[in-house]
C-alpha cells in the first residue's frame, strides 16, 4: 500500500506581505512574496495541512543560554538588547539543538500574522503558534550542506542571519539593512569578524531571492541555495 504524504504549508510573514512553501514527499510548491490583500483569495491559505508553520519576521528577539533563563526574566533580557515598548507581548521558545532559549516579541504593529493565524489550520482544526523567523532559520540551518552555515532572510529592511560551524552556532541576529546592498555589507561584516572565507562558502537563503541580488552574491559566494 503507497503510504499517504502528509503535506506542510511553511508560511513566512513580513509588514508588507506573505510568502509560502508548500511540501507534500518529494513535491515542493513556492508562491514568491504575496500582497496582504491576496490572503482571503489564494486558494492554498484555504484548505488545512497536516502541518503548518508560521512565522513572522520580528526583529525583537535574542538568543540566550538555556543555563542563564528563566521564564520570569525573559521581558528584562530582551530589553536589555531590544527597544520594547511596554505594550509588547514577550514569549519565548526552547531551541535545544544550541541549547539555547529564544525570548521574542511578535509586536511589530501588524495584524496579517494573526489573520493567517486564524485562517491556515491543521486537518484537526488547530491553529499554529506564530514563532520568529529566527527559531525556523536556527532550525533549518542543520540543511545547509557545509561545515560554514550560513542562512538568511532578507525582507521590510530587516536582515536575518545564522551563521554555524558544524553543530557550533556562531551568530545569530538581525540587522536594520534598508536595501539588499546594505544587507550584503552586514552579511560580509559577519564573516570576516568570524574569519570565515565567502570564496569557499555556499550561502542558504530561506526566502525566494531576486535575479539580480542571486547574481551579486554569486560574485563573492561559492554557491547560493534556497532551503
Amino acid at each position: 500500500m503507497d503510504q499517504i504524504q502528509k503535506e506542510r504549508i511553511s508560511i513566512q510573514v513580513t509588514l508588507s506581505g506573505y510568502s509560502f512553501k508548500i511540501e507534500s514527499g518529494n513535491d515542493v510548491k513556492t508562491s514568491g512574496w504575496l500582497g496582504a490583500e491576496r490572503v482571503f483569495t489564494c486558494p492554498e491559505l484555504q484548505k488545512r495541512y497536516d502541518e503548518v508553520r508560521i512565522s513572522l519576521l520580528t526583529p525583537k528577539f535574542t538568543l540566550v543560554p538555556s543555563q542563564f533563563f528563566t521564564p520570569s526574566s525573559a521581558r528584562s533580557m530582551l530589553s536589555d538588547v531590544m527597544n520594547i515598548r511596554e505594550s509588547d507581548a514577550v514569549e519565548y521558545v526552547e531551541v535545544p539543538q544550541f541549547g539555547a532559549s529564544l525570548i521574542f516579541s511578535n509586536s511589530i504593529d501588524e495584524s496579517l500574522s494573526k489573520v493567517i493565524e486564524q485562517t491556515v489550520r491543521t486537518t484537526s482544526g488547530e491553529t499554529a503558534r506564530i514563532l520568529p523567523e529566527m527559531y525556523y532559520i536556527l532550525e533549518e540551518l542543520p540543511k545547509c550542506p557545509e561545515y560554514n552555515k550560513i542562512l538568511a532572510t532578507w525582507k521590510d529592511s530587516h536582515l536575518h542571519l545564522a551563521i554555524a560551524q558544524g553543530k557550533s552556532l556562531l551568530l545569530a541576529n538581525s540587522f536594520h539593512a534598508p536595501d539588499f546592498t546594505t544587507a550584503e555589507y552586514f552579511i560580509f561584516n559577519a564573516m570576516k569578524s568570524l574569519q570565515l572565507n565567502p570564496e569557499v562558502s555556499t550561502i542558504c537563503w530561506r526566502m525566494p531571492l531576486k535575479a539580480e541580488d542571486e547574481m551579486s552574491l554569486y560574485r563573492y559566494f561559492k554557491a547560493v541555495e534556497q532551503i
